[in-house]
């Protein structure tokens, strides 16, 4: 009898995405349910970097969900994680070893969720041996529901997303990030940004890395720039992209991988452009 191709994460993977659809919409109606009701606000790394007892709350009970299905999984969260780039660099280097990891941030955006500001959502992945291979962001102000399978396509609310078509840096809207590391990270991301406002038709910066790089998936942005990233911000989205036709690569070029930290993500169009003026603004972080 001929044997079949292996596809090794093709088992369980419909009940992969369906708890991973599930854990996101049930905590993001959580999350819109406490706005403007937050008890507990501390920092992190510095006081810039919040977090709250609802990033707390809706974490463990993302956790709770994953593994009452998958008891034998690994997770990476970011409420998990002690503060600051090491610490995380760290734990996702140790999270590589694991067969099935999955990757969550409980707010990406808490700050904006803080001030009320309508742009934040929970960002889950699962990777195996280190790939990422679902990928679910939901935005609940709007209830958008963002979804990626390797090899199957990526998905709002069941219709494709595909990256936007502009074929020059000069048309096309970039978002960028104002990193909470303001003594490393936020003077190299202020040269890329201020490089990229000579060079692009607008900048945003949205303040949620997930949202970005699920809007440059849904051809509402034609790319994302921003060093000192999590694993935790960019994995689902990461996967978003490249399921809608986008490339996503870390600042020298290099094919994304869960341990990139300083991310460029686009339409592809557009990528070399955006590659070269980082560079060339010595705005790379590496």
């Amino acid at each position: 009898m001929e044997s079949k191709p292996s596809i090794p994460y093709v088992v369980g993977s419909k009940s992969s995405m369906a708890v991973a659809i599930n854990c996101a919409a049930k905590a993001g109606e959580w999350i819109k349910s406490r706005l403007g009701l937050v008890k507990d606000l501390a920092t992190k790394y510095s006081p810039q970097d919040l977090v709250t007892d609802v990033d707390k709350g809706a974490e463990t009970m993302i956790r709770k969900l994953i593994l009452t299905h998958f008891p034998d999984h690994d997770i990476l969260g970011e409420e998990g994680v002690a503060p600051g780039a090491a610490a995380s660099a760290q734990a996702v280097a140790e999270a590589k070893k694991c067969e099935y990891l999955w990757i969550i941030d409980p707010v990406d955006g808490t700050t904006n969720f803080v001030h009320g500001f309508p742009f934040f959502c929970v960002s889950i992945a699962l990777a195996y041996k280190g790939e990422v291979i679902i990928g679910v962001i939901y935005d609940p102000v709007r209830d958008e529901m963002f979804v990626a399978e390797k090899g199957k396509g990526a998905y709002m609310h069941g219709n494709p997303t595909r990256v936007s078509e502009e074929k020059l840096l000069a048309e096309s809207v970039i978002a960028v990030g104002f990193n909470p590391d303001r003594e490393v990270a936020a003077p190299i991301n202020l040269k890329g940004i201020t490089a990229l406002s000579e060079q692009t038709r607008s900048l945003r910066a949205g303040g949620s890395a997930a949202l970005h790089l699920a809007y440059v998936a849904a051809g509402r942005l034609s790319g994302y720039y921003e060093v000192n990233l999590n694993a935790w911000d960019t994995a689902a989205g990461a996967l978003l992209v490249m399921e809608s036709g986008g490339i996503v690569t870390d600042t020298a070029g290099d094919p994304y991988h869960i341990g990139v930290r300083n991310v460029i993500a686009s339409n592809g169009k557009i990528q070399e452009q955006l590659l070269n003026a980082v560079t060339a603004a010595g705005a790379t972080g590496l």
